[in-house]
């Protein structure tokens, strides 16, 4: 089995396709949460995360 490197700090999908990270698409994880229609979902992020 070949090592995948992490794509950390690379944020174009461009450069992780042409330089082969690790990419895991939850598309379909996106739709379970809809579909499942809960009353409450809890998104949690990074401290910091999206601020400048």
């Amino acid at each position: 089995m070949t090592w995948k490197p992490l794509p950390i700090g690379v944020d174009d999908f461009a450069k992780l396709i042409e330089n082969e990270y690790y990419f895991a698409d939850k598309t379909l994880f996106i739709k379970e949460l809809i579909d499942m229609k809960g009353e409450v979902n809890l998104f949690t992020r990074p401290r910091r995360f999206g601020k400048r």
